[in-house]
C-alpha cells in the first residue's frame, strides 16, 4: 500500500522490505515491473535495518519515508532524519500498539468469544492491530473465560500454508524468544489462566491466555498469541481506561456493548486511530475503513484514505497576474 501510494504521488521509491520477508517482497516487485512500471521507478533494496535501511534513511537524496513496523525503529528514524543536514523531509510511520476490547454486561458472550479468539489469535498474534488486552468486568468474567479455553482448545496450530490451521509460527527465532521471556514473568509476576501446546519444531509459540492486574503491567506491545485478561468494576471504567490511555498507544481499540452510551464513554477515555465495536478488531478494508494510530501508534495520514495520497506529495502554488501580458482581462468574466 505504501509503495502503491509513493508512486501514484509521482515519486520514484526504493523498497526496503523486512528482513524476513524478502523473497515475498521480491515477487511484488516483480509484479509491478510485469504490469509495466519503469524498472527505474522501483527498486528492491533487501538487508537488514541497522544496514541497508540505516543508511536509506540518512542519504542527502532522501525525500521521505514511509515505515511499517516497531515503535522503537520508528523512533531511531526519527532521530537519524532529524540528524540530516538538509531538507525536513516527511515521515510517516504505522507502528505497533496496546490494543484493548472493553466487554460490558450486556455483551453477547459467543459474539465475544468469537471476535477475541480472531482478534487475538488470528495471524499467531502478528498484527499491529491485534487484541492485547481484554478487559472484563467482575460480573461476567469468569463466564467469558471459561468460554475461551473452550475455544482456544479448538484452535489448530500446525503448517500456515494448510486451510485447516488456525495459528501457525511466529516469523523468526528472535520473535519466539522475546515471547518465551514474556511468558516466563506472566508466570512469575501474574496468572496464566490457559496455555496452549506447540507443536515441535519450527517457532511456534502456542497460544497463552493470561490474567495481568492493570493495564501498566504491559509497557509495551507483546507482539504475538499473547491474550492478556483485566478485571474491572464498572464504576472504575474511568480509571481503567485510563491506565491503558497513559501507555500513549493509539492504533485500535474494540467495544463489545449493547449500550451505546458506553461505547461513547470508552471511546473518549481511549484515543485510538481505529474503533471497532460488536465486531472483530483485525481486517480493516482499505478504502472503507482507513486505518492508522496515534501517538506510539503512528503519524498518520491513515493508509486507505482520503489524505494519504497528499503525504507523499508536496504543495506548490503559482499566481500570473494576466494583466502584464496585454488584453482584456474584462473578457474572462464572459
Amino acid at each position: 500500500g505504501q509503495i502503491a501510494a509513493a508512486l501514484a504521488a509521482g515519486n520514484a521509491v526504493l523498497a526496503k522490505p523486512a528482513e524476513q520477508t524478502p523473497l515475498i517482497a521480491m515477487e511484488a516487485v516483480k509484479l509491478y515491473h510485469a504490469a509495466g512500471l519503469d524498472p527505474r521507478l522501483l527498486a528492491l533494496l533487501p538487508g537488514r535495518g541497522e544496514t541497508v535501511g540505516a543508511v536509506l534513511t540518512a542519504h542527502d537524496d532522501l525525500d521521505g519515508v514511509a515505515f511499517t513496523g516497531g515503535t522503537d525503529t520508528a523512533w531511531r528514524i526519527n532521530q537519524t532524519l532529524a540528524q540530516r543536514q538538509g531538507p525536513i523531509v516527511p515521515f510517516i510511520a504505522e507502528t505497533g500498539g496496546l490494543n484493548g476490547m472493553f466487554v460490558d454486561t450486556t455483551a453477547q458472550r459467543e459474539q465475544v468469544i468469537d471476535d477475541v479468539i480472531v482478534s487475538a489469535f488470528g495471524s499467531a498474534g502478528q498484527r499491529c492491530s491485534a487484541l492485547r488486552l481484554l478487559f472484563l468486568p467482575h460480573d461476567t468474567a469468569d463466564h467469558i473465560i471459561d468460554g475461551l479455553k473452550g475455544a482456544m482448545d479448538a484452535l489448530v496450530l500446525g503448517d500456515p500454508a494448510l486451510a485447516v490451521t488456525d495459528v501457525g509460527p511466529v516469523i523468526d527465532a528472535d520473535a519466539k524468544e522475546a515471547l518465551e521471556k514474556h511468558r516466563v514473568r506472566l508466570k512469575r509476576e501474574a496468572k496464566i489462566l490457559h496455555a496452549l501446546s506447540a507443536p515441535a519444531g519450527g517457532t511456534f509459540l502456542a497460544p497463552v491466555l493470561a490474567e495481568i492486574p492493570a493495564a501498566d503491567f504491559l509497557e509495551r506491545e507483546v507482539f504475538g498469541p499473547v491474550l492478556h485478561v483485566v478485571r474491572y468494576a464498572p464504576e472504575d471504567l474511568e480509571q481503567v481506561a485510563g491506565a491503558l490511555a497513559a501507555r500513549r498507544y493509539g492504533l485500535t481499540l474494540g467495544i463489545h456493548s449493547r449500550i451505546e452510551s458506553f461505547a461513547a464513554d470508552v471511546q473518549r477515555l481511549v484515543p485510538a486511530g481505529n474503533c471497532y465495536v460488536n465486531r472483530s478488531m483485525t481486517g480493516a478494508v482499505v478504502g472503507v475503513q482507513p486505518f492508522g494510530g496515534e501517538g506510539l501508534s503512528g503519524t498518520g495520514p491513515k493508509a486507505g484514505g482520503p489524505h494519504a495520497l497528499l503525504r507523499y506529495a508536496v504543495e506548490r502554488a503559482v499566481s500570473v497576474n494576466i494583466t502584464a501580458q496585454g488584453g482584456d482581462p474584462a473578457l474572462l468574466n464572459l
